[in-house]
């Protein structure tokens, strides 16, 4: 990290960070919840997480059954398509208050998956075979997540990265006491477990109603997280980054 940068995060004080890990944990949960929805209601894909995308490619190549390349492919384009667009934000305010590009990426988010749950709002809990429907709920989920994780990741919180557990897993397994280790950071990682798990059950409980409303109240979550974000650095003074 430059010295400036870290010059300018000593100034900013605890005060001014202090409901980020917060947010960055009720947005893993977030995750969780786009997560099912999206591989139990659009064909199984990952809006989401890239990782699992990635490999669900690979197996459609391969053709197997149930996958879809196209549906993948899209999803991971979005992904990009929103990472690119949250960098560019981040970008374009870098020299104002850093809660700034933060919530409005939240807020924007927010936006995007309420937008998915209008137009999947009367299909049910299924859009495979809905055609446009499907790919329209693929693109906005797939865009949001996007924006999210390029802010997440300008963010820099260890451990809170919002989407992949795997190194948090590794984490805690290879610095525990087992291996010798201190375990640094202990609670932030099986936190974001432990939400994941969490967000996950609740999408897949909330698909019981609808697609609809599982995208809704993920997207309710994330307004909610950026208003947090907003009022935090208000209320924390000065923030010059």
């Amino acid at each position: 990290m430059p010295a400036a940068r870290i010059e300018a995060v000593e100034k900013r004080g605890p005060s001014a960070d202090r409901a980020l890990p917060a947010v960055l944990l009720t947005l893993t949960m977030v995750t969780g919840v786009v997560d099912a929805a999206s591989f139990l209601g659009l064909g199984h894909i990952f809006t989401a997480n890239m990782t699992g995308n990635i490999v669900f490619l690979g197996f459609a190549v391969a053709g197997a059954p149930g996958l879809s390349f196209a549906r993948s492919g899209i999803a991971l384009a979005a992904f990009a398509a929103g990472a690119v667009l949250g960098g560019r934000m981040e970008a374009r305010m870098r020299a104002g208050r850093r809660h700034l590009w933060a919530s409005s990426a939240f807020a924007l988010e927010a936006a995007l998956l309420l937008a998915a749950a209008l137009v999947a709002a009367g299909w049910g809990t299924d859009l495979t075979d809905r055609g446009t429907v499907l790919y329209a709920v693929i693109v906005l989920t797939g865009l949001g997540m996007g924006i999210r994780n390029a802010t997440v990741r300008k963010l820099g919180v260890a451990d809170l990265n919002t989407t992949v557990l795997t190194l948090g897993i590794a984490g805690l397994a290879g610095d525990s006491f087992l291996a010798g280790g201190a375990n640094p950071g202990w609670s932030r990682r099986a936190g974001s477990v432990a939400i994941m798990f969490a967000g996950a059950a609740l999408g897949a409980w909330l698909l019981r109603a609808s697609l609809a409303w599982a995208l809704g109240i993920a997207g309710f979550i994330s307004g909610a997280c950026a208003l947090a974000v907003a009022l935090s650095r208000t209320a924390g003074g000065p923030d010059q980054r």
